[in-house]
């Protein structure tokens, strides 16, 4: 079993590290951070699975409910940012206008 934690573990890390990598584009951090939380749900599905958490069976749902709506506000983002720039660079935005 720890084989599987420490393989989630490092797809968080490798997720992270895509994260820093490629801020640049609004896409390529959302899509890091969906594997952010998909390798966190299952890391915690495994260890709720694991250790027999029996009051924490819910935990990995909610986390799933809190990955989809980031998820669904961060298409519309990327949705309004492409309708409105052309294009999905975070560095050609400018945050201060409104």
């Amino acid at each position: 079993m720890p084989l599987i934690i420490l393989n989630m573990f490092l797809a968080y890390l490798a997720s992270l590290l895509g994260m820093f990598i490629y801020r640049s584009h609004l896409m390529s951090s959302l899509l890091c951070l969906e594997g952010m939380m998909l390798s966190m749900f299952i890391l915690s599905t495994l260890i709720t699975l694991n250790f027999h958490f029996s009051l924490s069976f819910m935990l990995p749902i909610l986390l799933l409910v809190f990955a989809a709506c980031e998820a669904a506000v961060g298409l519309a983002l990327l949705v309004m940012v492409s309708n409105t720039y052309g294009l999905d660079y975070v560095q050609n935005l400018n945050l201060l206008q409104c």
